[in-house]
């Protein structure tokens, strides 16, 4: 096995970065235009899950093992907030 090129590597980090920005604001859109609340809590769990992308591109971007940990603080808050807000969606209180 050959070793990547590092600058390819980083063209490859830095495109894929682009791109999951570029589905945070897709999935920003269907949280504003509906139609019904079961899409804007799936749009904003990827949002969610997109931030954990993003947040693992740039510890990699930077080699910054820091990011992993706050992408993996940010992908158990993003759970739990998509459970509670389903959970409200769909019975109408969080905690019964």
């Amino acid at each position: 096995m050959t070793e990547a090129d590092p600058a390819v590597l980083e063209t490859a980090i830095r495109a894929a970065l682009v791109l999951v920005s570029g589905l945070c604001v897709l999935c920003g859109y269907r949280v504003i235009r509906g139609p019904t609340n079961p899409d804007r809590v799936v749009a904003l769990d990827a949002i969610a899950t997109n931030v954990v992308a993003i947040a693992i591109l740039f510890a990699l971007l930077t080699d910054r093992g820091l990011f992993i940990t706050v992408s993996l603080v940010l992908a158990i808050i993003g759970f739990i907030a998509t459970v509670a807000v389903a959970k409200f969606v769909t019975e109408g209180e969080v905690i019964e």
